[in-house]
């Protein structure tokens, strides 16, 4: 029997990114509190968010994308391992190839940090009125709030687009952010009333 610590054990092993402890938390809690039963997760992994969210309640359905195929794979796995098959439908693509009607309660950006306002901005026509976008990683492991020189090109390409998305963010006349130093930094952002 699979558990949620194996996940989190391969994880760190292997070095794939998934929400630290008490980010996901803090999202399971959110989905328990608001009632939210339908979820869009850019960016599966190896299906440990999903699982968890799936967890929370068993009318919960996620539509998750994973564009790496050994990485959907083995979500897929994961979650027939959890008996969630009927629960979360993976979609083995591009998130900007994928085009969906259906409408969610949330919708969770935790893929290509560099990629977020545009994953936001396709997406946010598939958030109901009363839904929700949680964006993950805006901290990047305190890096974002940090005026520390930072020798990798890569890194600091990222985390000149992760300031550009909280910027984004705080200055979005659709939406209205609430900034969460849980995790490695979480964004809500709800529709403006």
């Amino acid at each position: 029997m699979v558990r949620i610590l194996d996940l989190e054990e391969y994880a760190y092993k292997n070095n794939i990114p998934i929400m630290m402890s008490d980010g996901i938390e803090f999202m399971c809690d959110y989905i328990k509190k608001n009632n939210v039963k339908s979820i869009l997760e850019i960016g599966t992994a190896i299906g440990y968010s999903a699982i968890k969210m799936a967890l929370v309640d068993k009318d919960i359905h996620i539509t998750t994308i994973e564009r790496d195929k050994a990485r959907y794979d083995l979500a897929v796995k994961n979650i027939c391992d959890f008996n969630l098959e009927n629960q979360i439908s993976v979609i083995l693509d591009d998130a900007f190839n994928v085009e969906l009607n259906n409408m969610f309660d949330l919708i969770f950006i935790d893929a290509a940090k560099s990629q977020y306002i545009k994953f936001f901005e396709k997406f946010k026509k598939n958030l109901k009125k009363t839904g929700t976008i949680i964006s993950d990683n805006l901290d990047f492991h305190g890096l974002v709030k940090s005026n520390e020189i930072i020798e990798s090109r890569n890194v600091r390409g990222i985390v000149r687009k992760l300031r550009n998305y909280i910027e984004f963010l705080e200055n979005n006349k659709e939406f209205e952010t609430s900034f969460y130093t849980i995790g490695d930094g979480i964004g809500v952002s709800k529709w403006q009333s």
